[in-house]
């Protein structure tokens, strides 16, 4: 007898035991469905419910004429099905109604849910809508192509949130807050210079890293007028854009076709699309979408039944559960082909086990191996889940062809993230010397790296450099304006803070692995010194477009690092044993110096030899370079890729708390 059999027998006889109570000794024992029919099933004939409700005692559909009021103009009962699923078949063309389930446990009925694979919904996404998906797709979406990439290392990423991007009044764009702010060209600030999507091409970025833009639950999308803000990390309906950045969330498929006009756009530019997803927790945990279907299942629980909360949001989910992986795994690739996404940012993903992320890696392999994966190696408590299945920093060399964000040289650079009084490297503090190395080389081994040094991690924890996401900020914490200027040495400038932060973006875009800047950063934005500005107003979290006139010189040197990475593979190596070969540290006696060398064409290089010293002191240094003719690129904060002038001798001085760079042809 087949173990499905045993199975379906087993639940017969409990079924018989306990008048249609279905029960199970613990979660390992619930069934799982392998078919890909869930939720719903369109077309103008016939639309096919399934949904898997394994401890239902008697699961409902309701159907609806309207997304958010009125009652069922229809109550039908669904039947149990195989695995633990629930169907039901309604021969008529149901398009443009809406649906909900509710199942009942005992003498409860649960909330109705939308369940958790609804694809779209209606306003606020309390009801699923059934729609026609093929009548979302803009002009032209069938021939939308991915633009190239042929290496992880050779992706430069920017981070944005949808609202931020357009919402300030001198955009220039008229989606303001919106998807399609992202298919606006020509688009100016006060002075003339170029803004949205046409700024992202002169900055020459590959990739844009979308914060949340899936459904989330913190934003009333029947009040827009009322300008609540949130970054949307409080998921609600994991597989639906989120209805506040469409210009009609009371249509279920304007969010869609206008979120496609965003990819597409994009694409269009030369540029790839990252979704920043959450599947680590859910915004409520008892009335989760999730936990309406099979309340518990989808949750880890301590030891005494309470829920645990390693994501800090008062829950975390159970990735490593059969129907959670399923769940994850064809959620991402519904993104990946139905809207193009080019790849996914992990919340937490150290919420997640080790085997379900590989599994993700794996399914988007089959769509196409060049969608980037990456995510923070990082729970924000602790887990049930043991720290040896979790896919953590610390484990990253499990992770097939996953990256992680280095800790390491981001507060090795700027200083600490929790202590904003404390600076680092490109402010003047000695002694990181050690960890900014060990992001220079993209977090692999090197043998000239002082391992027991690195102010996190005391060994290498990735299998070649594109497993390393480099950067200094991001959306969380202080970003890097306001924390240079938080923790500021005494007697520092204005000048020099603007040093400070060209330092740290030059060693984040020549350091070997993935460079990651924070949106705005190129225009040296700042948030008025507010940590985690989530819920803050427009006016602390909107790029204000005119900085990129009064902060010219910042933005010429932020394009010019991205143009240098670009046209030169020195500094983006995929194979760590090339970096170990020719990527060699020079030998230096001074505190908050660094300075090596690229040599013999690595990587197909055109020079011949580069060399890159950086100067953490707030003072310039002479530094003993090797003899040659080297052409001085970067210096003293300027970059010129066709040469600032030709040094000839020995000794060199950098100027303080800056780069130079110099190459031999």
């Amino acid at each position: 007898m087949t173990r499905k059999l045993i199975h379906m027998a087993l639940i017969s006889i409990l079924l018989t035991a306990c008048n249609n109570k279905v029960q199970f000794a613990s979660y390992d024992d619930y069934p799982v469905y392998d078919g890909d029919d869930l939720e719903l099933i369109y077309t103008p004939q016939v639309s096919k419910f399934r949904v898997w409700a394994p401890t239902a005692e008697q699961v409902k559909l309701l159907l609806y004429d309207n997304g958010s009021e009125g009652a069922a103009y229809q109550v039908v009962d669904m039947k149990r099905s195989t695995d633990g699923t629930w169907k039901k078949e309604i021969d008529e063309d149901l398009k443009s109604k809406f649906y909900t389930f509710q199942i009942r446990i005992g003498e409860k009925w649960l909330s109705e849910t939308p369940g958790m694979w609804v694809k779209a919904t209606g306003i606020n996404g309390k009801r699923a809508a059934i729609i026609d998906m093929n009548t979302t797709n803009p002009e032209g979406w069938e021939s939308d192509k991915r633009p190239p990439l042929a290496n992880y290392s050779d992706i430069t990423l920017y981070e944005v949130h949808v609202r931020d991007f357009s919402v300030s009044a001198n955009s220039g764009m008229k989606n303001k807050g919106k998807f399609l702010a992202f298919t606006e060209a020509g688009t100016k600030n006060t002075a003339g210079e170029a803004t949205g999507i046409d700024h992202l091409k002169e900055l020459g970025i590959s990739h844009v890293h979308l914060m949340p833009s899936y459904d989330y639950a913190s934003i009333d999308e029947s009040r827009l007028n009322d300008n609540k803000y949130n970054w949307g990390y409080d998921p609600l309906n994991y597989n639906v854009p989120e209805g506040s950045y469409s210009t009609n969330p009371h249509d279920p498929a304007s969010r869609i076709r206008e979120f496609k006009q965003m990819v597409q756009s994009l694409h269009k530019a030369g540029i790839r699309v990252i979704m920043d997803v959450v599947y680590n927790h859910t915004y409520t945990g008892e009335e989760s979408h999730l936990n309406l279907l099979a309340p518990g299942y989808f949750y880890r629980h301590n030891a005494d039944s309470t829920w645990s909360n390693a994501s800090g949001c008062g829950n975390e989910t159970a990735s490593e559960r059969p129907m959670m992986r399923k769940f994850i795994v064809e959620s991402v690739v519904y993104w990946a082909t139905e809207y193009h996404i080019d790849g996914f940012r992990f919340d937490l993903m150290g919420i997640h086990d080790i085997e379900t992320m590989n599994a993700v890696r794996e399914a988007l392999n089959k769509v196409d191996p060049s969608i980037f994966i990456y995510g923070e190696g990082w729970t924000a408590a602790s887990s049930p889940l043991a720290e040896e299945k979790r896919a953590v920093k610390k484990n990253a060399k499990l992770l097939n062809g996953i990256a992680v964000f280095s800790d390491d040289i981001r507060d090795a650079l700027k200083g600490s993230w929790m202590h904003a009084e404390i600076p680092g490297f490109v402010s003047g503090t000695d002694s990181l010397e050690e960890s900014v190395k060990f992001g220079i080389v993209g977090g692999i081994k090197h043998p000239q790296i002082d391992y027991s040094k690195p102010i996190y991690s005391k060994d290498t924890y990735v299998n070649e450099p594109s497993q390393s996401i480099n950067y200094v900020s991001c959306h969380d914490d202080m970003c890097l304006v306001d924390k240079l200027k938080e923790s500021k040495p005494a007697g520092a400038t204005d000048n020099e803070l603007v040093r400070f932060n060209k330092l740290a973006q030059t060693i984040v875009y020549t350091s070997q692995g993935v460079p990651f800047i924070y949106a705005g950063e190129e225009l040296y934005r700042n948030k008025k010194g507010v940590h985690n500005t989530y819920q803050s107003p427009d006016s602390i979290n909107r790029i204000d477009w005119d900085f990129k006139t009064t902060n010219k010189d910042i933005f010429t040197y932020y394009q010019g690092l991205i143009a240098l990475r670009k046209a030169h593979p020195a500094f983006r190596i995929s194979k760590a044993d090339m970096i170990q070969n020719h990527l060699q540290f020079m030998d230096s006696t001074q505190a908050n110096v660094i300075a090596y060398t690229l040599t013999g064409h690595v990587n197909g290089e055109i020079w011949k030899d580069i060399l890159v010293i950086l100067n953490g002191n707030r003072k310039s240094v002479e530094v003993e370079i090797p003899e040659g003719e080297w052409n001085l690129i970067c210096h003293d904060g300027q970059i010129n890729l066709n040469g600032i002038k030709t040094i000839s001798t020995t000794k060199f001085t950098v100027a303080p708390s800056s780069a130079s760079i110099l190459y031999i042809e």
